[in-house]
C-alpha cells in the first residue's frame, strides 16, 4: 500500500523507531520533517510511503523514485540522506490535541498502532514527536 504521508525515524536503544506523518497536502508534513531532521531524526520517506506488514509489524520505505528526496516548500525538492526502511511504531495526524489526551490508537494494514495529534507547524512539534516515540519505547520495555 502507498500512503500519502511522510516517514521519519529516530534511533532509540539501538533500533530505528518510525513515525508515520499523515495529513492532507499543505498540512505541514514536510515542514515538520525538516525541523525534526535538525533534531536528529532521519528521513525514510517524504510525500509517499510504501507500507507493508511482516509478522504483525508495520514497516515503511520510500518509493524508488523518491528515495532521498524531500520537498522544501518555496525552495525545491532537495536531497537528504535517508534510511532504506524502518518499522512504523507511531502515527501522527495534524490538529490541536487535548491538553493531556488519553492514549489513542489507529489501524494500518491490520496493525494497531499508537497515534497522536500534533500541530505540525508549532515550534515544539518535532520535540513532541521525539518524546512520544521515546515514551512508547519505554512503555513497551516496562511491559516485557
Amino acid at each position: 500500500m502507498i500512503a500519502h504521508a511522510g516517514l521519519l525515524a529516530r534511533r532509540i536503544d539501538g533500533s530505528w523507531r518510525g513515525a508515520l506523518i499523515e495529513g492532507p497536502s499543505g498540512a505541514g508534513k514536510s515542514d515538520l520533517a525538516l525541523r525534526a531532521l535538525d533534531l536528529g531524526f532521519r528521513l525514510v520517506a517524504d510525500d509517499r510511503v510504501v507500507l507493508w506488514t511482516c509478522e504483525g509489524r508495520l514497516f515503511g520505505r520510500s518509493p524508488a523514485t523518491l528515495v532521498g528526496l524531500i520537498e522544501v516548500r518555496g525552495l525545491d525538492v532537495t536531497g537528504e540522506a535517508a534510511l532504506p526502511f524502518c518499522e512504523v511504531t507511531l502515527v501522527a495526524a495534524p490538529g490541536i490535541p487535548e491538553r493531556i489526551p488519553p492514549l489513542a490508537t489507529t489501524e494500518r494494514l491490520g496493525v494497531r498502532l499508537p497515534s497522536i495529534t500534533l500541530p505540525y507547524r508549532e515550534a515544539s512539534a518535532p520535540a513532541k514527536l521525539g518524546r512520544a516515540l521515546s515514551a512508547l519505547y519505554a512503555a513497551n520495555q516496562r511491559r516485557m
